[in-house]
């Protein structure tokens, strides 16, 4: 397990480590209230699509303690709690988990109404720790299933942050690297430093020397060149949002190092739990892509990089055709092409994929 925890409920609040902090202050955001956890979702105090997923899933409880005393009667509870999970549902728009584990403590709350309020409130927590349990679970057999693809001497490059700061714990793609690392394989971590945000440079990075994992960090536009360089033996990142036909949304920039990596005979793989496949959407052309404010290229950290009035366009993530993906690594196994017929049984518990 990793040395820190990025989401944890306490005396009935939900506590984050605040991921605009790193790397230099380690400092916790208390949210007392769904409102300050829409805000913190928002403003990328926590991040990463399974984590995004979680939280808001304590989100529905934090809404149902402030509900019961509100509420004037059992209708206008159930009310109050939905009209929460609309909220936190417009927070971001591209991760997939968000909507999923909403969906999920929805359908609880449905199913518990006839119950006292309560009895409600201690069985939508209940539901909340078991996204959050078996997000860890799902990490770890990710990790074991992708280090059976690492070999031995291995330099794996990453993109944005898949790691414990994206997650309940261990990760996703960082996952796969902390399982290759114990099992001594003497693994080397390129980082992208990932740009507007800095997500590999400020988080990933962090993790990587919490770790004690050997990692370097680069621009993202010094990808290409490594690879040229025959210092990349593999890529390896997480996902948003994966389509039926296993196009990935991820972190912007993905695309980019997927084509590159391609060119250069490097095998691309994504990790991500079965909850990040989306299989409502065909493909990645009908995947929602949140567009950020401009002043995230303008500036960085308060420093303003650019003319105030120059035109920006920010997307927070890209589509990677499935073309340049040579398997997903996910809880129950390595997903191959064909991907719409690999997903299809994967998410019907067909383990012949």
């Amino acid at each position: 397990m990793s040395a820190f925890k990025t989401i944890e409920w306490k005396d009935d609040q939900l506590v984050l480590l605040d991921c605009t902090k790193l790397p230099v202050e380690e400092s916790y955001v208390v949210c007392k209230d769904y409102r300050t956890l829409a805000d913190a979702i928002r403003r990328l105090v926590v991040r990463g699509a399974p984590a995004i997923g979680l939280s808001a899933a304590y989100g529905v409880v934090l809404a149902a303690m402030e509900a019961r005393g509100k509420a004037k009667d059992k209708e206008d509870f159930a009310r109050l709690v939905r009209k929460a999970i609309e909220d936190l549902s417009q927070t971001r728009p591209t991760a997939v988990n968000l909507f999923w584990a909403l969906s999920r403590m929805n359908k609880k709350l449905e199913d518990l109404l006839f119950l006292d309020y309560g009895t409600i409130i201690k069985s939508l927590l209940e539901e909340a720790h078991r996204i959050y349990e078996e997000d860890v679970k799902a990490n770890i057999q990710m990790g074991k299933y992708g280090s059976e693809l690492v070999l031995p001497n291995s330099s794996i490059l990453t993109h944005c942050n898949a790691g414990a700061l994206a997650t309940a714990d261990y990760g996703t793609a960082l996952g796969v690297i902390r399982y290759a690392h114990k099992q001594g394989k003497n693994i080397h971590v390129y980082i992208d430093e990932t740009r507007p945000l800095l997500q590999g440079a400020r988080l990933t990075a962090w993790e990587m020397v919490k770790e004690g994992i050997p990692a370097t960090l680069i621009t993202d536009n010094m990808a290409g060149y490594c690879m040229k360089l025959g210092k990349i033996d593999m890529v390896l990142f997480g996902a948003d949002r994966i389509a039926a036909n296993g196009d990935v949304a991820n972190k912007i920039g993905s695309y980019s190092i997927s084509v590159l990596a391609k060119e250069h005979g490097i095998p691309v793989y994504v990790a991500a739990p079965l909850s990040t496949i989306d299989i409502n959407i065909e493909s990645g052309d009908d995947i929602p892509i949140e567009e950020r404010d401009k002043d995230e290229v303008r500036h960085l950290y308060g420093v303003q990089t650019a003319p105030a009035d120059v035109d920006v366009f920010n997307p927070a993530f890209d589509v990677t055709p499935n073309q340049y993906i040579t398997g997903i690594i996910t809880e129950v196994g390595i997903l191959r092409p064909p991907y719409k017929l690999s997903i299809e049984k994967a998410i019907n518990g067909l383990r012949t994929f």
